[in-house]
């Protein structure tokens, strides 16, 4: 690794403000969750990172194609990220949404979601 890059990571390391700032973020998107999407739609909260799991009422793949085609709203189908062994795959049932973009974004696409899930 050459020094420049050396310089930058120490720096980056040394200063948690980024961390604690990104972690705050993440809880208000966790909440917004919650507050929009309520018990319509089976989600529960990871404790860490910044996925939200949620049990789809049909197949996840079928879930996830008509979820953007009606809302421009894109999901990861769980079975495309899991194998099946013994003929269950864990993913199946499942969608992952990220909530990773800045929360008024986050905000609309859940808006976006509650309203598909609401037909």
């Amino acid at each position: 690794m050459s020094m420049a890059v050396q310089k930058a990571s120490e720096l980056a390391w040394a200063n948690e403000e980024h961390v604690i700032e990104n972690r705050a973020l993440y809880a208000q998107k966790f909440e917004q969750a919650r507050e929009i999407l309520g018990n319509r739609i089976n989600t529960r909260d990871p404790g860490a990172g910044f996925y939200l799991w949620a049990k789809t009422p049909v197949a996840c793949d079928t879930f996830s194609r008509d979820l953007f085609k009606a809302t421009g709203v894109t999901v990861l189908p769980g079975q495309y990220l899991g194998r099946e062994v013994n003929g269950v795959n864990p993913g199946a049932g499942f969608v992952r949404m990220d909530l990773v973009a800045e929360p008024d974004t986050c905000r609309e696409a859940l808006e976006r979601i509650n309203a598909f899930i609401k037909r």
